[in-house]
């Protein structure tokens, strides 16, 4: 086969740090604007981006020369920078990690629709309680002592070694942290196993 041909949609979900509701009704609709911007800047398609004040909801189209993770720290990283410029809120983050499902053309529809239903939805149902249905959807395994932020080593029994689960991140992301922090870690992953055994 010559060419290349991909349908790559994506549906990536990921709140503001510790979901504090830092994207009020007023700003919401520039908030997604500048998203979908953000997206287009980088070749990425967007197709419905939407949410609350304190997440939000990315239906997009990636090339297939662009990782996911690179996708979406490409976005929260434009999307930061412009929240403290525009808004000047300094204390604006978005939490570490997200949640990345990927969806066929045929359900694509049903997915727009969820995320155009998000004021409504969350009248019901809480930002954790769905993050949760959506790992439970796709069949992602999680701990929720892990799930709302922050780095936990886990030790693990085969050769002794540590495993660094990363709250909410997706497994194949690169952790971001500086070699005194993993080599912490690492000591405190060795003296939990220590007194394990």
């Amino acid at each position: 086969m010559a060419n290349t041909y991909t349908s790559l949609h994506y549906h990536i979900v990921f709140s503001t740090k510790n979901r504090e509701a830092r994207i009020g009704h007023l700003i919401e609709e520039r908030v997604c604007e500048y998203l979908g911007g953000i997206a287009r800047n980088n070749d990425i398609v967007p197709v419905k981006i939407g949410g609350i004040d304190d997440h939000v909801h990315l239906v997009v189209s990636i090339p297939p020369t662009l990782s996911i993770s690179k996708a979406v720290q490409l976005v929260k990283r434009g999307s930061s920078l412009w929240f403290h410029e525009t808004f000047r809120r300094s204390a604006f983050a978005w939490q570490d990690g997200y949640g990345a499902f990927t969806v066929s053309k045929s359900q694509l529809p049903d997915v727009i629709r969820y995320v155009e239903g998000q004021h409504e939805h969350h009248r019901r149902q809480t930002f954790q309680d769905e993050y949760r249905a959506l790992l439970d959807r796709h069949g992602i395994d999680y701990d929720e002592r892990y799930l709302w932020g922050g780095v936990s080593p886990s030790p693990t029994r085969r050769g002794g070694g540590c495993a660094f689960r990363v709250q909410g991140m997706n497994p194949l992301a690169t952790l971001k942290a500086s070699p005194r922090d993993v080599l912490e870690l690492h000591s405190q992953c060795r003296r939990d196993a220590r007194t394990r055994t």
